[in-house]
């Protein structure tokens, strides 16, 4: 069998993250919101923050926060409804400064893409001046501010578009990378969470450099198939394409408990937060779907799921009711419960979506 083609050697990747969007798209459509501590949703106790303005973050408010600690933490919170009509129609005008550069724009939310312009559309060699004038242009255009990370790989261009926050625009270049890399702590990297990041700090792996020193027999012994990704980002190499077509099959969201749960009320509260939790995520990036999932793990580690299919989920209600009756049914438990998840699938763009077919890359 022939070889497959290494990838090029040297790509130019752009990472762009409009800062704080939600929340910025709303103190700049409301004056006086601007220079105070902003909450999007989240307003009733029983809410959760969907995004916080930069003001607010100081405080320690973040996104996916309940709103009761949120307040707590900011007395002077102001809560705001969500318009995500006018997110996503900010989005398609993002959007479009993306592909007046490049058709190769993987679009990850409403409010971030990679790019990659390696060659474009414009004929600029420099993938710095392109973020530039990316960054420029959406501050003209729309009002908002971005910021961008440039680099030869994705992984350091994510990493880059953070590190200058709000309104950056870092470069990290080829033989900057894999310095870059070690120097950082483990629980910066992209896509290694808390409880990963906890394993490795387990392992006597705290930094870049502690990755790097391992081999790769003993990244996969620990992590599987993930250790040989983890093996190549501590060096500074990433060879994912940008992909401008990527799709997602499901949404999902789950919860494991400190103290297993036996009582049907009990499970039924567990399991609303990740029904919302699911939808606030559909509703954002403009998906619906037709297929609703409950996963349980039971504290003998046993896994069962149950799921019910029909037409496209309307509003967050329903996918609530039918998490609940999947639930329902479930009952009388044979024995506690260690975990719960909601998961939707059977993916689709919204009516809204359908309406601007090229915000359906929205994913």
């Amino acid at each position: 069998m022939e070889a497959e083609s290494p990838p090029p050697e040297v790509r130019k990747i752009i990472h762009v993250d409009m800062d704080a969007f939600f929340a910025s798209v709303e103190q700049r459509d409301a004056p006086e919101l601007r220079g105070k501590p902003v909450a999007v949703g989240g307003s009733s106790m029983r809410g959760v923050v969907a995004a916080a303005s930069y003001e607010a973050r100081k405080f320690g408010v973040r996104s996916a926060m309940p709103s009761v600690t949120a307040k707590r933490l900011c007395p002077d919170l102001i809560f705001v409804k969500h318009r995500f009509d006018v997110y996503k129609s900010v989005s398609r005008q993002i959007r479009d400064i993306f592909e007046s550069y490049t058709p190769l724009v993987e679009p990850l939310s409403l409010d971030e893409a990679y790019l990659d312009v390696t060659e474009n559309l414009k004929g600029i060699a420099s993938a710095t001046e392109i973020a530039r004038e990316i960054k420029d242009r959406i501050k003209a255009e729309t009002g908002l501010t971005a910021s961008a990370g440039v680099s030869y790989n994705k992984f350091l261009a994510k990493l880059a578009s953070d590190y200058r926050k709000p309104d950056g625009l870092y470069v990290i270049r080829p033989e900057a990378g894999p310095g870059f890399v070690e120097e950082l702590k483990i629980g910066r990297f992209h896509g290694i969470g808390p409880k990963t990041a906890e394993k490795f700090n387990k392992l006597g792996i705290f930094t870049g450099a502690d990755l790097k020193r391992q081999d790769a027999a003993f990244l996969q012994k620990h992590f599987g198939r993930a250790g040989l990704y983890y093996h190549s980002i501590a060096r500074g190499i990433d060879h994912r394409s940008v992909k401008p077509h990527r799709e997602r099959k499901s949404v999902g969201s789950e919860t494991t408990f400190f103290v297993d749960i036996g009582e049907h009320d009990a499970l039924a509260e567990a399991v609303k937060p990740q029904a919302e939790s699911v939808w606030r995520h559909c509703e954002r990036v403009g998906l619906t779907g037709r297929t609703v999932t409950l996963k349980i793990k039971y504290a003998d580690f046993q896994i069962i799921t149950r799921s019910k299919s029909g037409g496209n989920v309307a509003d967050y209600a329903e996918l609530e009711r039918i998490s609940l009756q999947l639930v329902a049914e479930l009952m009388p438990l044979p024995k506690s419960v260690r975990l719960v998840g909601v998961t939707l699938s059977n993916l689709a763009p919204t009516a809204a979506v359908e309406a601007a077919p090229q915000l359906s890359l929205a994913i």
